[in-house]
């Protein structure tokens, strides 16, 4: 990322998850509160393991605020992990006499044997910890920040569980019409009012069922969610290098999710199996509104790698979770014999938390690429130049 840059710290099961980012204007109005409600939001589901009855995450700010507004500076986030007391002998910073069995059987799926042989690990709790989902919660507390951010230029971020396993919905923000469009600004709340996090109640039931029969079987299920970015502006990212296409950035920052395995922009895949006429979104001009307009969105509002005023929809699949309760075949990697694999304590389905992570990490994408377009060392700059963008492009 360029003008928004982020980096987080910290193990699963050390002392506390750290995130530190800069690039944000002063003056924006940010409260721990607002943080806690996404961190929350993160935690629920259908299928979720033990650990969530642990932890109650709450992000602490340490600096980057003055009376309850940035500063311009960098902000620095710290969360707790609460289940530290458990595991100090196991994860001590400092050399230790404690006799800590090693974990030597990889798990198929997982960073495991890559991440050990890679780092010359014997013991592959020094590449789960760090490759462990757990980092997601303190990319939730940023995108929350980054969130609030977007906030204050009327760009909101939305998502829902559109499959797991092979339970699929229809309901879709591509696919919508001046006559079929849906509230998507209340997208959020209706989902997070679903178990599963499915704006359809037939689908999941049957979800939910789905992740009861993998519990039972000790096997795990993925799914899709949709992250859709509302009230985005006409060029965001550019078409002049690879590496500031708006698609690419959000494609290569979805995949930065564990498990995350692919990710499609508007129609995707479905793009390939149909005629150009069908897949394009005819152009038209709101003499009213003054602006371009389309009457659908199979293009995902990003053409060329540029926002094109439409709203922006990343549609995401997640596999299985790799910890297995009953683990498929794996290898001692100390002394080489067939072994069941590693089980660590886990979820069975976390397709509606990753929803949320995905919209923690679309606000992020969104919020660097608004200011790489609009920049401001305050928010009032910001929003000032936003404003006369906007002026000058119902004049185009």
């Amino acid at each position: 990322m360029g003008n928004l840059r982020f980096l987080t710290a910290g193990e699963s099961h050390g002392q506390a998850l750290l995130g530190i980012m800069e690039g944000l204007p002063a003056g924006l109005p940010l409260h721990e509160d607002y943080i806690a409600r996404e961190l929350q939001r993160r935690q629920m589901g259908y299928g979720r393991g033990n650990r969530m009855k642990i932890e109650s995450d709450r992000a602490r700010i340490l600096s980057g605020l003055r009376f309850g507004k940035t500063l311009g500076s960098p902000i620095a986030l710290l969360i707790e992990n609460k289940d530290w007391k458990n595991w100090q002998a196991k994860m001590s910073v400092a050399e230790t006499d404690e006799n800590v069995k090693p974990v030597t059987i990889p798990r198929p799926g997982h960073a495991d044997l890559a991440g050990a042989v890679k780092y010359g690990q014997h013991d592959i709790r020094n590449v789960l910890e760090r490759a462990s989902a757990r980092e997601t919660a303190m990319r939730v507390a940023l995108g929350a920040v980054a969130k609030r951010f977007l906030a204050e230029v009327n760009l909101h971020i939305v998502s829902h569980v559109v499959r797991i396993h092979s339970g699929n919905t229809n309901v879709s923000a591509v696919e919508q019409t001046a006559e079929t469009a849906i509230a998507w600004e209340q997208v959020n709340e209706i989902a997070d009012a679903s178990p599963v996090r499915c704006l359809d109640q037939n689908l999941e039931k049957l979800m939910m069922a789905t992740i009861d029969e993998a519990r039972e079987a000790g096997d795990t299920v993925g799914g899709v969610f949709e992250a859709v970015a509302l009230g985005v502006p006409v060029g965001l990212g550019s078409y002049v290098h690879w590496d500031r296409k708006l698609d690419a950035r959000i494609g290569g920052a979805m995949m930065s999710i564990p498990a995350i395995k692919g990710v499609e922009i508007g129609w995707g895949f479905e793009a390939a199996s149909r005629f150009g006429s069908e897949v394009h979104d005819p152009i038209g001009f709101n003499h009213a509104e003054r602006k371009y307009c389309r009457a659908t969105n199979h293009a995902g509002g990003l053409e060329g790698g540029v926002t094109n005023g439409m709203p922006v929809v990343v549609r995401v699949a997640m596999k299985p979770i790799s910890t297995l309760m009953k683990p498929l075949d794996s290898v001692d990697m100390a002394t080489k014999e067939k072994k069941p694999a590693h089980i660590e304590r886990s979820d069975v389905c976390a397709v509606p938390a990753a929803s949320i992570i995905g919209e923690a990490i679309l606000a992020l994408v969104m919020a660097d690429a608004f200011l790489e377009k609009f920049g401001g060392d305050s928010m009032a700059e910001t929003q000032a130049n936003y404003e006369h963008w906007q002026q000058n492009v119902e004049q185009r």
